[in-house]
């Protein structure tokens, strides 16, 4: 079988125009030089130089090998750079998905451009999916990443759930609500008003948070004729249909004239995390650190109870 040093002392040799030249080059005895290329030659069964009495002469079957084993080698050291790349998770394709309260927008937008900048062998196909949608996807093998909201109520093996960063919490309602003129409120005086976000028994993530600060606060939020868990409830509270509690980047891509009023309560902040498998690779391990890192920069680091950091 032709080797790889085969290829390349015989690259060098024809370029170099002598095997003297070309031992120099490489750093290796001309008789070893020699050697190789007689073995070359041997099992192609036929000649690649005209040996003379001054410098060797590719043959014709030399000059159609030669552009040949170039490319030989070419295509040896991409795939060779290509392997390094992808062990080192510098180069691949992720996977990743983000619940419709973690919108890809300001510095978490930012963020995952500077990683695409710094990594460009890296591609991402992102999606939407509720937090417990991407549990149980991550544990299936279907995504490498997710970003959610805390609580989970579903724990799986072999994840690993890891708190990015909290941002606060505000009243979402519309312009013309009778509460809108108002520049801080209190959870109390929200007793009576209709939230169009209401816990599910199977679903954790932002409703199942603000129902927690709601009966903190002496009450379970009363349900709206219209309830919604997407980002459809934008459009609802703009309508008039009722209230809800929303992480201040909901503002981004909230409708322009909806009013979003901060609440005086302690505590009424939201953590966003970040889903992996244990066992992941090095590309998603290199982006979990990338995120980490970045996370300061995006919120405040959040804590998440032990059972929910590491499942």
């Amino acid at each position: 079988m032709i080797s790889t040093r085969q290829l390349r002392y015989f690259v060098e040799i024809a370029e170099c125009g002598s095997f003297s030249a070309a031992a120099e080059r490489l750093y290796v005895a001309q008789s070893a030089l020699s050697r190789q290329v007689r073995e070359l030659e041997l099992q192609l069964d036929t000649a690649l130089f005209e040996r003379t009495a001054r410098l060797p002469r590719l043959t014709d079957a030399g000059r159609a090998f030669l552009p040949r084993a170039r490319n030989l080698l070419l295509d040896l050291d991409k795939a060779g750079e290509l392997a390094r790349a992808v062990g080192q998770g510098l180069c691949g394709s992720l996977n990743i998905s983000h619940s419709s309260t973690v919108p890809l927008t300001g510095r978490l937008l930012e963020h995952l451009g500077d990683y695409l900048r710094t990594n460009p062998g890296v591609s991402m196909e992102i999606a939407q999916l509720s937090s417990e949608g991407q549990l149980a996807a991550l544990a299936e093998g279907r995504l490498d990443i997710g970003l959610l909201r805390l609580p989970v109520l579903r724990q799986h093996d072999g994840l690993t759930i890891e708190p990015l960063f909290e941002e606060p919490l505000l009243l979402a309602l519309a312009p013309t609500h009778e509460l809108a003129g108002r520049d801080c409120i209190a959870l109390a005086e929200l007793s009576s008003q209709p939230f169009i976000s209401i816990p599910h028994h199977q679903r954790g993530g932002l409703s199942y948070l603000s129902a927690e600060l709601c009966m903190a606060a002496g009450f379970f939020p009363q349900p709206a004729r219209v309830v919604s868990r997407k980002t459809t409830q934008l459009q609802l509270i703009q309508a008039g249909f009722g209230v809800a509690l929303l992480p201040r980047c909901m503002q981004d891509i909230a409708p322009a004239a909806l009013r979003f009023i901060p609440l005086t309560d302690p505590g009424c902040v939201s953590t966003v995390a970040i889903a992996y498998r244990r066992d992941a690779g090095p590309l998603v391990s290199q982006f979990i650190e990338h995120m980490t890192c970045a996370a300061s920069a995006i919120g405040t680091p959040g804590q998440a109870p032990a059972a929910q950091a590491s499942s």
